[in-house]
């Protein structure tokens, strides 16, 4: 049976999401189900942006630098990304650090992508913050900073939000979610085979350095070519919250993960890391990556080669 590709494209988080989505093409009752469905995909991006963001002073996560040391009820999505944000830092002992905001607004990350204006906070933290710094409350599902401090959760709120697009689109058997190179491929392609996504090369415009083949997963990555500073001198974007410096041993990390969030946050923690600890730490939390440090050497978890044979990449 023929199917209908429909693709869909919006600007969130500060990046293109594209949706594509095959249903039958004499289906009309699959068709408006599949456009409802697009829709409220998109929906999950914009809603996790105004609860997440660090770039519009009036988002839910920015309102709690207005409240230090108070217990504030928060959202689910809000708790949900802090506490998942918390896991990670506790796993990695602040390689990953939700608390770094302030840091990245200093080091000239503060512009919105939209209008293009700074976004700049006035707070003085009074010495170094870390993920300690923010207490949860699972029962009122409130968050406490202890400190001034401003939270980045950038590296969550994207992958929770394809993760969130995903679920809606769950009901289909082809589909997938673009989100600025951050991926989720739902079932098999139009084609009837598993999905084949390059992994951008680091150093060489229009190339790859390889492929992945899957179903079913999220496939993210994490490059020092995503610049995104309004200071020339800053650096990269990734930033090691314990030294408050760029991180420098890696230029990038792909991370093959049932779920964006996690394969999101595991490649920003694993790039800090760098590649020795960095891929101890996939094969610990149990998913697959690729790793490729600054002298453009590889690094691979024992199951990347394995379970995610590379072919002919797919371009989405």
């Amino acid at each position: 049976m023929n199917e209908e590709v429909c693709t869909h494209t919006i600007v969130a988080m500060g990046t293109i999401v594209t949706i594509q989505v095959a249903v039958p093409e004499t289906d009309s009752n699959h068709t408006v189900h599949r456009d409802e469905a697009i829709h409220r995909a998109f929906g999950w991006f914009r809603h996790i942006e105004d609860c997440c963001t660090r770039f519009d002073p009036q988002s839910e996560s920015m309102q709690l630098t207005k409240r230090i040391g108070v217990s504030v009820p928060v959202s689910p999505v809000l708790y949900e990304a802090a506490a998942f944000a918390l896991e990670v830092a506790k796993e990695t002992r602040g390689a990953f650090d939700p608390t770094v905001g302030f840091t990245m607004q200093e080091r000239g990350f503060n512009r919105e992508y939209s209008s293009g204006q700074v976004v700049q906070l006035d707070i003085e933290p009074g010495g170094e913050v870390s993920y300690r710094d923010i207490c949860l409350d699972p029962v009122r599902k409130a968050i406490t900073l202890v400190r001034p401090l401003i939270l980045d959760l950038g590296a969550v709120a994207k992958g929770l939000a394809i993760d969130m697009a995903a679920r809606e689109l769950g009901s289909f058997p082809s589909f997938a979610i673009n989100a600025g190179g951050d991926l989720y491929l739902g079932g098999l392609n139009p084609q009837g085979s598993p999905w084949s996504i390059g992994i951008r090369h680091p150093r060489e415009d229009d190339a790859l350095i390889d492929t992945v083949v899957v179903s079913n997963r999220a496939v993210c990555t994490s490059g020092d070519y995503e610049r995104r500073s309004s200071s020339e001198d800053s650096g990269h974007h990734i930033i090691d919250p314990r030294t408050g410096a760029s991180a420098d041993e890696v230029v990038s990390v792909t991370v093959v993960a049932p779920s964006a969030m996690l394969a999101d946050a595991l490649a920003t923690a694993a790039f800090v890391l760098g590649p020795e600890e960095g891929i101890q730490l996939l094969e610990r939390m149990g998913v697959d990556g690729l790793i490729v440090s600054s002298a453009l050497d590889r690094y691979e978890t024992r199951g990347m080669s394995i379970d995610y044979k590379s072919g002919a990449a797919s371009v989405l």
